[in-house]
C-alpha cells in the first residue's frame, strides 16, 4: 500500500492511502495484486481529490493511526465526540423506533410487558457491539477483516455474505418506512418516492467514507434528538388512550403459554434490533490509536447505542400501545403504516408537524448510511480480487440492490420486521460467542499464544518458545490489555487459522437456532414447548458455545494456527 504525507487545507499533514492493492495470498499461488495503470491510478487520484475515500478492506496500521491522531482535528476527544455523534444519530431515530411500534400493535402485549421485554432485550444486544468494537482500535481491521483470525480466509466469506444481507435487510427496512412516511405526509407521493430519495442520499453520504459520515451524522444527531423530544409531547398527550389498549389486550383472553410465547419473540426483536451492529462495530474505531483503551471503547459504544435506543423505544413502544385503542392513529397505521402513525400524531400541529417527521424520516438515512458502508467492505471479503474493486463501487452495488428489493416489498414492512430481524440475532449471538470464547480462552496468555505458533511465523511450538524465552512476548501490552493477535498477518492465510473450529461449532449453533426459532414458515420443536417464543437465539449461543473450546484446542494442536 502505498501512502505519502499530504498537506491539508489547515495547513497541517495527512497521510493519505494512494494505491489499491491486497497483499500477497501465497495460498492461493499469486504474487502482491496492484493497479500499475497510469490511467486507473490518475483516476483514483482524482477521487480521492474530490474526497472519495478510496480506502478498502487494508489494515490501518498503528504508525499511521497515530501520524493522523497527531493532527489536531483528530484529536482523541475529537474522535470520541464524532463516534457520539455517530451512534445517536443512527440508533435515536426512525430505524431503531420502528420495531418498538409493533409489541401491542403485532404481538397482543400490554405496555407492561412490551416495556420489559424490550428495554431488557435491547440493553442486552447492546453488549454485543459494544465489545466487537473494541476489536477496531486494538487491530486497525474492519470487523469482518479481524474475523478471518476465527473463521479464517475461506469461512469469513460466508460470514461476509451474512453481514451483507444483513446490511440490506436493515437498508429495505429504513427505505419502506422512508416510503410510507413521504405518503402518509402526501398521499399524492407514491410510496416509491421516498425509497429512492432515501437510497440516493445514502449512497452519496456513504460513497465519501468515513470522515464526511461522522461529521454528517455528529451534526444531525442534534436536530434529530430534538424531533424525539417533541414526539414524545404529542404522543403524551393522548396517554389516556394506554388504560383502554391495556384493557383490550386484557380481553383478549390470551392463554399464559401463548403469551410468554409471543413475549419472548418480540424479546428477540429487541435483542436483535441493538445486537445486529455488533457486525460492523469496529469499522468506526480503526483511526483509533492502538493504546486506546479497551474501557473507553466499549463504554463509549455501549452508551452511544443504548442511551438513545432507549428514549425512542420507549415514546415507540407507547404510542403503538395508544394506537391499539386509539381510532385515528389504528387507521392511519393500518393505511400507510409506521410512517402514517407518525405523522397523524403530529397532525393537529400543521406544517411544523409535517417539518418534525421529515427530520425524523432524515434518520433513516443516517442508519441506511452506516449499512451502505459497512457492506462494501465485507464485498471486498469475499474474494481477493474483489479486493481490487474500489468501495465506492461496492456501495453503489449495495445501494441498487436494496432499492430494488425495498420497492419490491414496500406493501410488507410488518412482515420483513417479525422475519428478518430474528434471523439476524441467531447468527450474530453465534459470532459474539465465539468471539468472545477465542478471545478469553486462547488469546488471552502467553502460554495459550504459544499454540498460535504458525501465526507468528514458526514451523513448530518449541521454536516460538524457544524465541519467546530469549527475546520476550512478541506484542506485549501497549498501554491496554491487547489480545494477543499478530495483526500483521491480517492477509496472510498460510498464518490463520483455517476456520475448522469456527465453522463446524457455528453449524452446531444453526441446529439450536432451529431448535429454538418461532417463523411463519417453521417453528422449532423446543419453541413449541414455550408456546411458539422465539428463543432461537440463546441456543445458538449455547450450542455453539458449548462446541468451539474442545474444536478450537484441537484445530490449534493439530495445526498450529
Amino acid at each position: 500500500m502505498n501512502e505519502e504525507t499530504l498537506k491539508t487545507k489547515d495547513g497541517g499533514e495527512e497521510l493519505v492511502n494512494r494505491s489499491y492493492s491486497v497483499e500477497d495470498e501465497p495460498a492461493h499461488g499469486s504474487a502482491e495484486i496492484k493497479f500499475k495503470s497510469n490511467k486507473y491510478l490518475g483516476w483514483m487520484y482524482k477521487l480521492d481529490n474530490l474526497g472519495i475515500e478510496t480506502r478498502g478492506i487494508e489494515r490501518v496500521s498503528p504508525a499511521e493511526r497515530k501520524q493522523i491522531q497527531q493532527l489536531k482535528k483528530h484529536s482523541r476527544l475529537e474522535q470520541f465526540i464524532n463516534v457520539a455523534g455517530l451512534w445517536f444519530a443512527a440508533c435515536g431515530g426512525l430505524t431503531s423506533m420502528s420495531s418498538f411500534f409493533l409489541p401491542t400493535l403485532s404481538f397482543g402485549l400490554n405496555l407492561r410487558d412490551a416495556l420489559v421485554s424490550g428495554l431488557i432485550a435491547m440493553i442486552i444486544g447492546c453488549l454485543v457491539p459494544a465489545y466487537t468494537s473494541t476489536m477496531g482500535s486494538k487491530s486497525g481491521c474492519r470487523q469482518m477483516v479481524s474475523a478471518r483470525f476465527l473463521f479464517g480466509n475461506w469461512g469469513v466469506k460466508f460470514v461476509s455474505l451474512i453481514c451483507i444481507v444483513g446490511g440490506i435487510g436493515w437498508s429495505i427496512v429504513n427505505c419502506v418506512l422512508g416510503g410510507q412516511i413521504l405518503s402518509a405526509i402526501n398521499n399524492d407521493v407514491d410510496l416509491a418516492v421516498g425509497i429512492v430519495v432515501i437510497s440516493i442520499i445514502s449512497l452519496i453520504i456513504a460513497v465519501f467514507g468515513i470522515r464526511v459520515l461522522l461529521k454528517f451524522q455528529t451534526i444531525l444527531a442534534i436536530p434529530i434528538t430534538i424531533a424525539v423530544m417533541l414526539f414524545y409531547v404529542v404522543v403524551c398527550q393522548k396517554s389516556g388512550y394506554l388504560h383502554d389498549s391495556n384493557k383490550l389486550v386484557q380481553d383478549l383472553n390470551t392463554d399464559s403459554v401463548t403469551s410468554r410465547g409471543n413475549w419472548l419473540s418480540f424479546f428477540t426483536i429487541g435483542y436483535s434490533v441493538t445486537a445486529t451492529w455488533g457486525s460492523g462495530a469496529s469499522d468506526y474505531y480503526i483511526l483509533f490509536p492502538e493504546d486506546t483503551p479497551s474501557y473507553q471503547v466499549f463504554l463509549m459504544t455501549f452508551l452511544g447505542i443504548s442511551v438513545p435506543t432507549t428514549f425512542v423505544a420507549i415514546i415507540a413502544t407507547i404510542c403503538g400501545t395508544i394506537a391499539y385503542s386509539y381510532p385515528p392513529w389504528n387507521k392511519a397505521y393500518e393505511s400507510y403504516g409506521v410512517g402514517g402513525l407518525l405523522n397523524a400524531a403530529f397532525d393537529h400541529w400543521g406544517g411544523f408537524g409535517k417539518f418534525v417527521v421529515v427530520i425524523l424520516f432524515l434518520s433513516l438515512v443516517c442508519n441506511n448510511i452506516m449499512n451502505t458502508y459497512s457492506c462494501a467492505f465485507e464485498f471486498q471479503l469475499i474474494d481477493r480480487h474483489l479486493a481490487v474493486v474500489p468501495r465506492w463501487l461496492w456501495a453503489t452495488l449495495v445501494t441498487v440492490i436494496y432499492l430494488i428489493l425495498s420497492l419490491v416489498g414496500k406493501n410488507h414492512f410488518s412482515t420483513i420486521i417479525g422475519n428478518f430481524l430474528p434471523m439476524l440475532g441467531y447468527w450474530i449471538s453465534m459470532y459474539i460467542t465465539l468471539l468472545l470464547e477465542e478471545n478469553l480462552l486462547f488469546r488471552s496468555s502467553q502460554k495459550m499464544k504459544k499454540l498460535h505458533y504458525k501465526e507468528y511465523g514458526f514451523e513448530t511450538c518449541s521454536s516460538f518458545s524457544t524465541d519467546i524465552e530469549k527475546n520476550g512476548p512478541v506484542d506485549a501490552p501497549v498501554g491496554s490489555w491487547l489480545y494477543l493477535y499478530n495483526w500483521d498477518k491480517w492477509n496472510k492465510p498460510e498464518n490463520i487459522t483455517f476456520g475448522f473450529a469456527a465453522a463446524i461449532a457455528f453449524c452446531c449453533g444453526v441446529v439450536g437456532a432451529a431448535m429454538g426459532m418461532s417463523q411463519v414458515y417453521y417453528v422449532g420443536p423446543i419453541s413449541q414447548l414455550v408456546g411458539n417464543g422465539d428463543i432461537g437465539f440463546w441456543l445458538a449461543m449455547a450450542f455453539s458455545g458449548v462446541s468451539y473450546p474442545l474444536l478450537r484446542y484441537v484445530e490449534l494442536k493439530r495445526f498450529g494456527k
